[in-house]
């Protein structure tokens, strides 16, 4: 299949509309209905109804491979154009918005000051785009963050090959209003509470807790976005109930972050929020530096192909 016709097809699914995907990709419309009219001939089935614009069965299907596969093309690309490209002093660090915790954030204020010319953007978003950014060559370096078991590692999307190494764990806590009755508990077993109303959120995905704990989790509220200080509040005025590391809730010696929460420690199971650091391959040079100090250089983190 030619990738062109598969990135015409993506856009026009994507928009519902082949005027809209014309402008997009800056063809004409009619030259956006000959190439899905070529890459149906092509595969020999229909892949879009025309009114309303959607795709048909084999056009589902098609999509399923289709992110993928553009994804790994653009990764090869970019890959090819890294190893050709000299050291950069400008560099971009993609990160999930709880990946840049305090552990992290020293070893990066440590590094900027042993390399006083590196000029950092830090970009924050989900952890899909994290990977495709790198695939891509958007940016040099990735941080993304999860819960697992202590020392597994993340389950990463497949945007092509990079290696992954363990940057932190850290404990995680139930965050709870102050006036919940487990409020005050040392600590709180997942399974006593998978009938709790919880807050659906980026952060925290209820499907990530029943792959680990079981069914239940229903949750109370879902917030879309990624910001810390409003999940905590919808927990205080007790929308529902999250896990997040213990340091996003309470900073070392200090109260609670978010007014009317305690953060309480996970008993059982034993689950730790891990953060792992992405990247291709690097030259010697400051992105090459950067990635040894937040991996730790006093430490071995564990490498695993992603």
């Amino acid at each position: 299949m030619d990738p062109h016709l598969l990135t015409t097809f993506v856009t026009v699914a994507r928009h519902g509309s082949f005027s809209a995907a014309a402008s997009e990709l800056g063809y004409t419309q009619s030259a956006i209905s000959q190439q899905i009219a070529a890459l149906e001939t092509d595969l020999g089935l229909p892949l879009l109804r025309r009114r309303p614009v959607e795709p048909t069965p084999a056009g589902r299907r098609l999509l399923e491979h289709a992110g993928p596969l553009l994804l790994r093309l653009r990764a090869a690309r970019a890959d090819v154009l890294r190893a050709a490209a000299g050291p950069r002093h400008r560099l971009r660090l993609a990160a999930t918005p709880l990946a840049l915790g305090p552990a992290v954030a020293a070893r990066l204020a440590a590094a900027r000051s042993r390399e006083p010319r590196l000029d950092l953007r830090l970009h924050t978003c989900r952890r899909d785009q994290v990977a495709a950014m790198v695939a891509e060559g958007r940016a040099e370096l990735g941080l993304i963050d999860g819960l697992v078991a202590p020392n597994d590692p993340l389950r990463l999307p497949d945007a092509g090959p990079m290696s992954a190494t363990g940057v932190t764990e850290e404990e995680l806590v139930v965050v709870l209003p102050a006036g919940h009755p487990l409020a005050g508990r040392a600590a709180l077993r997942l399974a006593d509470l998978v009938d709790a109303r919880w807050l659906q959120t980026p952060l925290c995905p209820l499907a990530r807790l029943r792959d680990l704990v079981g069914e239940g989790f229903a949750a109370g509220m879902e917030y879309d976005g990624d910001d810390v200080h409003t999940v905590l509040n919808l927990a205080a005025a007790g929308h529902g109930l999250t896990l997040l590391p213990a340091s996003a809730v309470r900073p070392a010696g200090g109260e609670s972050r978010g007014a009317g929460v305690r953060g309480v420690a996970v008993a059982a199971p034993r689950l730790v929020h891990r953060v792992e650091l992405l990247h291709a391959a690097l030259p010697p040079g400051p992105a090459a530096g950067l990635a040894a100090a937040l991996a730790g250089r006093e430490e071995e983190g564990a490498s695993h192909p992603a």
